[in-house]
């Protein structure tokens, strides 16, 4: 078994900051506040999480390999 990954970089994909954030294990993070900007990011269509759709790591449900938040 892998090890999980619990720390990703978050890329605003309005300013391109990026700020490294531990993810939470149990569930999704559907939204996410720019540190620099202040911009509400939110995933891209078909991604569970703002981490699996901007981070440099997917969430930990994806890498364990299971469905993330019923998907």
């Amino acid at each position: 078994m892998n090890k999980i990954v619990q720390e990703s970089t978050i890329r605003c994909p309005s300013c391109g900051y990026e700020n490294c954030e531990v993810m939470p294990a149990d569930f999704c993070q559907w939204f996410y506040e720019c540190h620099s900007c202040g911009t509400l990011i939110k995933p891209k269509a078909g991604d569970c999480c703002v981490y699996c759709s901007y981070g440099t790591v997917k969430c930990p449900p994806i890498q364990a390999g299971s469905s993330c938040c019923g998907q």
